[in-house]
C-alpha cells in the first residue's frame, strides 16, 4: 500500500526493486488492492512481477466501485459494493492491471452491510470455478460473517490488523479462524511503522500521510503510545534485534497459520524485516511482552474507518 498511496512520498523504481528483492529472499506473498492508489498499486505490482508471475503468490482486494476511478485520485472512487455483479466485473480490472490470468487470493476488502455475505462469496466461488481466482479471502470481517461465508465456500484467509499493540482479533476472529482451519493474515504488524521507530510524531510525516491524523498518533494517545514504543525498543535491545524484528517475531510466534504482511517501501527495511524469521522468542519473552506491553491508546482508525470493520 505504502508504495503507491497513503504513506507520503513514493518511489516506484525502489518499490519495484523491493518486490523483486523479496523474491530473492524467498518472500513470495505479495498483497495489494484496487483501493491502493487507487489502481496504481496493482499496476506497479504487475510491472514488478512480470516475467516471474508464477513465482509469486499474489493477493488483491475489491470492495468499492472503480467504474469511474482515475488512477491516483481517491476522490473518484465509488461506494462500497458487495453485489455479485460487482464481484464479477471488478476482477477483470485487477487481472488486467496485474498482467495475469489468475489471482491467487482474492479478498473482499470490507464487508458490505447492504449485501448478504452469501451473495458476495457465492459470486467469488464462481470466479474460482472459472479459474480467475484460486482462493477466497475476507478482510476485517466479524466471526459470524466468517462462519456464514465459509459455509458457502471455503475461506482460505482472513486479513485484519494485528500486532503487539492491536490484539482485537484474539477476542473472536482468531478463534474462529483456528476452528475453521482458515489462515490469518495480520496487516500493520509494525503498528504502521510506529513500533519500528520510523517516527515519533506526526509532524515528522509528509503532509499527505494519512497517519498524521490517526487517533493513535495525536494528543494524549501519542504520549501513551510513545511509552509503549519505548518498551518495545527496550525489549528488542535486550534481545539484540531491531524493534521491527521483535514485532514481527511476536506475530510469527502466534502460530504457523499466521502470515504477517509488513509493508515497506525500501529494500533496506525489507531485508531487516525478513531477518525476523531468525528471532527466537522464549516462553519467558512472550510472557514478559504480554505483561509489559499494553494495547495501544486510541482507535485504529477514525470514526468512519472503524465503522467499516468487524462486520
Amino acid at each position: 500500500m505504502g508504495m503507491s498511496a497513503f504513506y507520503g512520498s513514493t518511489d516506484e523504481d525502489e518499490a519495484i526493486r523491493t518486490i523483486q528483492r523479496a523474491l530473492e529472499l524467498g518472500i513470495t506473498f505479495i498483497d495489494t488492492a484496487q483501493l491502493y492508489g487507487p489502481l496504481t498499486n496493482e499496476i506497479l505490482v504487475g510491472r514488478a512481477i512480470k516475467g516471474h508471475r508464477d513465482e509469486y503468490v499474489v493477493a488483491t482486494k475489491f470492495s468499492r466501485r472503480m467504474d469511474n476511478a482515475v488512477p491516483g485520485d481517491m476522490a473518484t472512487v465509488g461506494k462500497q459494493d458487495g453485489s455479485a455483479e460487482h464481484v464479477r466485473s471488478s476482477v477483470e480490472g485487477s487481472l488486467t492491471r496485474l498482467g495475469t490470468d489468475h489471482i491467487d487470493l482474492y479478498y473482499q476488502h470490507r464487508v458490505d452491510p447492504t449485501v448478504p455475505i452469501e451473495e458476495t462469496v457465492g459470486a467469488m466461488a464462481d470466479l474460482v470455478s472459472d479459474g480467475k481466482i484460486r482462493h477466497i479471502g475476507l478482510s476485517e470481517a466479524a466471526p459470524e460473517t466468517i462462519q456464514r461465508a465459509n459455509a458457502v465456500h471455503p475461506i482460505t484467509a482472513v486479513q485484519s490488523e494485528y500486532s503487539l499493540w492491536t490484539r482485537d482479533p484474539e477476542a473472536g476472529v482468531l478463534p474462529t479462524c483456528h476452528e475453521l482451519g482458515i489462515g490469518f493474515v495480520p496487516y500493520s504488524p509494525l503498528g504502521r511503522g510506529f513500533l519500528a521507530g520510523r517516527f515519533t510524531s506526526p509532524d515528522e510525516l509528509d503532509e499527505n500521510d494519512f497517519r498524521r491524523n490517526g487517533p493513535r498518533f495525536t494528543g494524549e494517545n501519542l504520549d501513551a503510545n510513545l511509552r509503549l514504543a519505548a518498551k518495545v525498543r527496550e525489549i528488542a535491545a535486550e534481545k539484540g534485534v531491531t524493534p521491527a524484528q521483535l514485532a514481527i517475531a511476536w506475530v510469527l510466534a502466534r502460530g504457523d497459520d499466521l502470515v504477517p504482511i509488513p509493508g515497506t517501501k525500501r529494500r533496506t527495511y525489507l531485508e531487516q524485516n525478513a531477518a525476523a524469521v531468525d528471532v527466537e522468542l522464549t516462553d519467558d519473552d512472550l510472557t514478559r511482552i504480554d505483561a509489559e506491553l499494553p494495547e495501544a491508546a486510541g482507535a485504529r482508525y477514525d470514526e468512519a474507518g472503524m465503522a467499516a470493520v468487524n462486520r
